[in-house]
C-alpha cells in the first residue's frame, strides 16, 4: 500500500482527464489525509538549491550543536544504562522555524534568498490546492482561504520548518517525531529523496511514505477536517530514527489568522436544509492553538470537546 502520486499540472486541464485527476485529489483527501503531487510547477532547479542549501546550513550551522545537544546526551546515557527504557517525551529531531518577520541562519551562502523564493512558490502552490479542495467540496472558489484570513485581507498564517534527522546511534529507543496530526490548514512538504522514515496511519496499520525525487506530499490538518465537516481527515504521523543518512525534511504550513474563526462550512451542514449532524464546533484558531500545545501528541477528538468548552 503506497499514499497515491498525483499528476497536478492535470488538473490544468480539460474534459476526462481532469475530472480523473480532481478524483484522485479527492480520494486523498478523504481516504488518505496524504497524497504526492508531481509536476506542481515549482521549478527543478530551485528544488536542488533548497536541497543544496538546507543541507550546507545543517552542515555548517547545526550539525556540532546537535551532537552536544539534551536529546543526544539523553540518548546516549540511556543507551549506557540498558535498562530497555525508551526515550518518551522528546525527538530525535534538529529544527528551525522560517517565517516572514523572524531571524534566519545567516552564515550559509545563499539559503536566505533560496528560501525566501521557495517559500513564495510554495504558497502559491498552497492556495491552489486548496482552491481544487474547494471545488472537490462544491465550494464557493475561495472559500478555504477566505476562512483562514479571517475573511477579509491576506491574514492566513505561512510558516515553513526545516528539519534535519540526523543518523541515529540507537534508533530503537527513540522516535524520529512521535505520532501526531497537524494542527492547522494544508501542510506541504519537501522531503528527502533517499533517506525515508516517515509514516503515516491508515486503517490501523503504519505505512511508510516513500521517497520520490522532487515531489511535494500535501497533507490536511485539523482545520481543514472541521471546514469540511469531517470528509476530509487529518492523518496520524510520525517519523522514525534511522541508524544512517541524514534525513532532510521541509514542511510548510497554510494556517489560519489565530483569530480566525473556524466551522464547518454551512454549506455543508445545510445540505438540501437538512441539517446534517454538525460534530465539529466552532472556535477561534488561536483557542485551538492553546490546547494544541498541551495535547498535540494525544488524541486529536478531545481538543475539538476542549476548544467546544471554551
Amino acid at each position: 500500500m503506497a499514499i497515491p502520486v498525483i499528476d497536478f499540472s492535470k488538473v490544468n486541464g480539460t474534459g476526462e482527464e481532469r475530472a480523473r485527476t480532481m478524483a484522485q485529489i479527492a480520494n486523498g483527501c478523504e481516504e488518505w489525509g496524504f497524497f504526492q503531487l508531481m509536476n506542481h510547477g515549482i521549478p527543478e532547479e530551485l528544488l536542488e538549491k533548497v536541497k543544496k542549501v538546507c543541507s550546507e546550513y545543517f552542515k555548517l550551522e547545526r550539525e556540532e550543536i546537535f551532537k552536544n545537544s539534551a536529546v543526544a546526551n539523553t540518548l546516549k546515557a540511556l543507551a549506557e544504562k540498558n535498562s530497555g527504557e525508551k526515550l518518551e517525551n522528546v525527538d530525535w529531531e534538529d529544527v528551525i522555524t522560517l517565517l516572514d518577520d523572524n531571524e534566519w541562519p545567516s552564515k550559509t551562502p545563499g539559503f536566505k534568498e533560496t528560501m525566501t523564493e521557495y517559500r513564495a512558490e510554495l504558497k502559491k502552490l498552497a492556495e491552489k490546492v486548496m482552491e481544487v479542495m474547494d471545488e472537490n467540496l462544491s465550494l464557493p472558489k475561495g472559500s478555504i482561504k477566505k476562512a483562514f484570513d479571517d475573511g477579509e485581507g491576506q491574514n492566513a498564517f505561512f510558516g515553513t520548518k526545516v528539519s534535519h534527522y540526523p543518523p541515529c546511534p540507537h534508533p530503537e529507543l527513540v522516535n524520529g517525531l512521535r505520532a501526531h496530526t497537524d494542527a492547522g490548514g494544508v501542510i506541504l512538504l519537501f522531503q528527502d529523496d533517499v533517506v525515508g522514515g516517515l509514516q503515516i496511519l491508515k486503517d490501523g496499520q503504519w505505512i511508510d511514505v516513500q521517497p520520490m525525487k522532487n515531489t511535494i506530499v500535501i497533507n490536511t490538518g485539523d482545520q481543514i477536517e472541521v471546514l469540511s465537516n469531517g470528509r476530509y481527515k487529518s492523518t496520524w504521523h510520525r517519523v522514525l530514527a534511522t541508524p544512517d543518512g541524514n534525513r532532510r525534511s521541509i514542511a510548510s504550513f497554510y494556517n489560519p489568522s489565530l483569530k480566525a474563526t473556524i466551522a464547518p462550512a454551512p454549506e455543508l451542514v445545510e445540505k438540501d436544509n437538512e441539517e446534517i449532524d454538525q460534530t465539529y464546533p466552532k472556535f477561534l484558531f488561536g483557542d485551538y492553538m492553546s490546547v494544541y500545545a498541551e495535547q498535540k501528541f494525544l488524541p486529536k477528538e478531545p481538543r475539538f470537546q476542549s476548544v467546544r468548552a471554551m
